[in-house]
């Protein structure tokens, strides 16, 4: 077995806890990069996306704080078009800082539960 990173560690780690206290809820998954950030909403029962947003649409541009806020509250608006109001949250391998945690408190005022 190859020797995994210590953000491929981390993102299993996360991922296997939340798995255990999930209860059903779909899963609030968040991926960054140096010029964008991604948000999914993901039902792991039926294995598919129910809502996204991304900076690369046409609202948000960037990789800052800002532009991460833009894509909390266009997942919370998606989220709500879908019918869903609680969530776990999936911060991957990345810090619960910046980016991650300007999109998580965007999405909480935007509605969604976590």
């Amino acid at each position: 077995m190859a020797k995994l990173s210590l953000f491929e560690r981390r993102r299993r780690r996360v991922r296997s806890a939340l798995q255990s206290r999930a209860g059903g809820r779909p899963r609030l998954s968040v991926h960054r990069t140096g010029r964008h950030i991604y948000a999914q909403i993901i039902d792991d029962k039926d294995g598919r996306t129910v809502a996204a947003a991304s900076t690369l649409g046409a609202k948000a541009s960037g990789a800052n704080i800002g532009a991460a806020e833009t894509v909390g509250k266009d997942i919370a608006a998606a989220a709500k078009k879908a019918g869903v109001t609680t969530v776990v949250f999936d911060r991957g391998g990345f810090l619960f800082h910046g980016r991650v945690k300007a999109l998580a408190d965007a999405a909480r005022e935007g509605g969604l539960e976590f």
